[in-house]
Formats: structure tokens, C-alpha cells, sequence
């Protein structure tokens, strides 16, 4: 793996060299400096996060994050055999906030009023060159003949850091179209129809499934995938096995003030922030986040009328929306009043997801993740006295023991410090 981790590093299970990747090369933060690798969670918790390996690579730093990696990957394929299968996995940082870009990139854009909409393109056309690279190398390495290539952002675009979702609603962080879809392309010389848009439904849980058994793994004996085998929607055209994504259940999230189960003719409690599709209907139920149309902020100094141009103010009053995705992607035309039957169908499979999930683990900042305890870096820090706990909790089906519970961390007098920081680490920089 070359890249961005952000799936957690408390202990060091965690790491990726521990969840099935052989190498790695990366930051295991949400948001780092693209030069010096720097990360802050609040003032005064700063700490360096490049990492090889289990290793921090403290003498690399100083290269631009997206050259850095599609350097790697060139290293890596140069290094392996094309007779033998690999799969290497990606994850640039760019285009995320801070927005940094080698100057050369910024040149051709330096005519584009909205400065940080400028640094934007920069960093993409940076990426785009990556990526072109990381190509050329599948092809002089003797790779690309079969190869497949996959490309996808992770969520939609921050529109007040030089992201753009127009004309989709709402932004990154929401459950609304600007939040949740994606841009991406599958290209291969094994693709059958190709140069083509596909419509077809699909979930990110469905990768497993289809790149195993393009690889020639079998998937027939693992039990409760969520995925579906996909390639043939890819590759033929044919007709997507996946019907409906659930978007996602907060039962954390602040509830709806309109919402309840009444509401939710007593199957659903629209107060919680959820987001369900099934076939060509989206439901959305509680507070789905910044529900704006916005414009593309093209210019630095649009008149103050400009904010209002696509202004919506009744969400703060509404907790239940049908949209009929297909026909209407720009969530423009709310069928919730009209539709109740297909209403109660959604929440019906909403109650059904909540009812398989696990129970919700959130524990509060743990000072001795604080890199000045860590040689200044980010990186696992839980002892064998914390995994043994965590067991136990799982044990107990979610739910602490606190009375027979003592208090193993010697510098728990930080802890009041840590929280009076409203850190948000892991949670809202995806």
C-alpha cells in the first residue's frame, strides 16, 4: 500500500502491514502537510507522520506527497515480476486539505480568480500526472496487457476548500448527492465494452468480491459478504446484482428536533440522521447535513446576493425526504408526501440494517496518543492491558463494566486537557 491510511493506528493490529498489505509507505493521519508531514490535532499536538512500514521515515520528508508516492509505485512494479499477480493500493492524499501544490502546477491556473479554487486545479492536474506516470510504468514493465486500473474519490467535494458538487445538493460530510457520489473510471484492456458510462449500482463494498475472483480467488465459502461480484456490469454492460445501498445510520449524530417514530409510522425513528437507496429511490431521515445547491465559486468577489442564488432554508424544519435518485439526482423534487408506501419500504430496511449492528464504540481522546510522548510522531501507542480490555468489552456485547475497572494510565491528569480540545481526528477529515 502507497498512501493515505486513515482506518486507525491506536495498536498496532491496526497498521496496514497488519491488515493484509505486504509494504507501506504513508501517512496513517487524515490530513498532513504535503511536504513536511506534519499533522495538528489542536494546538500544541502536533507530531510527523510518514511512515514505512512500521517505521516512521523521517528522511524523507520534504517531497511533495503525490510525487512521492507515484514514485514508489513505479519502484514497486519495477521491482516485482509481471508474471506474478499484485495488487497495490493507492490512496493519494490530494486532493485533501492543506491545499499545497508544487508551483509549476499553479502557473497554468494563475488567471482563476478564486484563489483557493486555484490551488485546487493545481493539485489535481499534479495527480492527474501521477497517475499517468504510475500507467507508463504498468506499460514498460510489461504489466499493462492485464492490468486493471481503478480510480475513485472517497466522497464528494469540500466546496469551501476549492471542491466544486454543482449542480448535485450539499457537500462533503453529508448524506446528500454533493456528499456522497463519487467520480471514478475502471480502465482495462480486459474491458469488453468499452468507452462507455455505466449506470449501473454499486457500493464500495463490492471491489472485494469481483477483484478476487478476477484474480482467480474464491469468495464461494466466505460468509456475510456485503459485496457483489460486479464485473460483469463493468466489463459487458450487463445488469448490476446490487438493488440498494445503505448510505449510512448515526445513532451519535444530533437527532432531528421534527423527527420521531410517529413519523416514522412507528418503524423508523426520523429523528436519527440515516440514508438508505433501494432500486431508484433515496431515503433520507434526521439532520443528512449542509443541504445548499452551491454554485461554483469561480470568482473572488461575487456580489453578496450570490450566497442566496440557491438558498435553502426550510431543512431545519423537515427530517424525512424521498427522492427518486434516478430521475432527480440533484434532490430537487421531495416525494415524501406522496409516496408513503415506498416511504415505509425504506424504513423498513433501515430498521433492518440497524438491527445487525454491532454496538457503538466511541471512547473519548486518549492523551497518550500526543506524539511529545511518541519521539514526536504519530503512531501506535496501547499497551496489552488496553487489548485485553477491548476483549473484554466485546465479550460483554458493548457494554463496560466500570465498577471493578481501574485506572492503568499514569498520565490520566491529562485527559480533561485533551478533551477541552475538541479534537476530531479520525472523524470529520475522511
Amino acid at each position: 500500500m502507497v498512501g493515505k491510511w486513515h482506518l486507525g493506528f491506536y495498536k498496532k493490529e491496526c497498521l496496514p502491514t497488519r491488515r493484509g498489505f505486504d509494504t507501506f509507505l504513508g501517512s496513517l493521519t487524515g490530513n498532513v502537510d504535503y511536504y513536511t508531514y506534519d499533522n495538528c490535532d489542536g494546538p500544541g499536538v502536533c507530531g510527523f507522520d510518514l511512515h514505512e512500514g512500521e517505521d516512521v521515515a523521517w528522511d524523507k520528508a520534504g517531497k511533495y506527497s503525490t510525487i512521492l508516492y507515484s514514485q514508489r509505485v513505479h519502484q514497486i512494479l519495477a521491482s516485482h515480476s509481471p508474471q506474478q499477480p499484485i495488487f497495490i493500493y493507492v490512496a493519494f492524499q490530494a486532493v485533501h486539505t492543506p491545499l499545497q501544490s508544487p508551483r509549476e502546477y499553479i502557473y497554468p491556473y494563475r488567471n482563476m480568480g478564486n484563489v483557493a479554487r486555484r490551488k485546487y486545479a493545481a493539485m489535481v492536474t499534479c495527480m492527474d500526472a501521477a497517475v499517468k506516470n504510475i500507467t507508463r510504468a504498468l506499460k514498460k514493465y510489461g504489466y499493462y496487457d492485464n492490468s486493471i486500473i481503478i480510480f475513485s474519490s472517497d466522497n464528494g467535494g469540500q466546496t469551501f476548500s476549492g471542491g466544486s458538487n454543482w449542480p448535485l445538493r450539499g457537500r462533503k460530510g453529508t448524506y446528500w448527492e454533493g456528499g456522497i457520489r463519487g467520480l471514478g473510471f475502471v480502465h482495462s484492456p480486459l474491458i469488453k465494452k468499452k468507452r462507455r458510462t455505466s449506470r449501473a449500482l454499486m457500493h464500495i463494498t463490492d471491489w472485494y468480491p469481483t477483484l478476487v475472483k478476477l484474480a482467480g480467488g474464491n469468495i464461494s465459502d466466505t460468509e456475510g459478504l456485503d459485496g457483489y461480484d460486479v464485473w460483469g456490469a463493468i466489463s459487458e454492460g450487463m445488469e448490476s446484482p446490487r438493488t440498494e445501498i445503505l448510505h449510512n445510520i448515526d445513532p451519535l449524530y444530533n437527532f432531528a428536533r421534527s423527527g420521531s417514530l410517529e413519523e416514522g409510522q412507528g418503524v423508523w425513528n426520523t429523528a436519527v440522521q440515516a440514508s438508505i437507496r433501494v432500486k431508484d429511490f433515496k431515503l433520507l431521515t434526521g439532520d443528512p447535513g449542509y443541504s445548499d445547491w452551491i454554485p461554483p465559486q469561480t470568482l473572488t468577489n461575487f456580489p453578496g446576493s450570490w450566497w442566496n442564488l440557491e438558498r435553502h432554508t426550510d431543512g431545519a424544519r423537515k427530517s424525512l425526504w424521498l427522492f427518486n435518485i434516478t430521475a432527480d439526482p440533484y434532490e430537487r423534487h421531495d416525494l415524501s408526501a406522496v409516496k408513503p408506501d415506498i416511504v415505509k419500504e425504506l424504513m423498513i430496511r433501515l430498521s433492518y440494517y440497524n438491527h445487525t449492528a454491532i454496538p457503538v464504540r466511541y471512547p473519548a481522546e486518549d492523551p497518550r496518543g500526543n506524539p511529545d510522548l511518541n519521539g514526536g510522531a504519530w503512531g501506535p501507542w496501547a499497551s496489552e492491558e488496553d487489548e485485553e480490555e477491548e476483549e473484554n468489552w466485546i465479550t460483554m456485547g458493548g457494554h463496560q463494566k466500570n465498577a471493578n475497572r481501574k485506572k492503568k494510565c499514569k498520565i490520566c491528569k491529562l485527559r480533561s486537557f485533551f478533551k477541552k480540545l475538541n479534537t476530531r481526528l479520525m472523524s470529520n477529515r475522511i
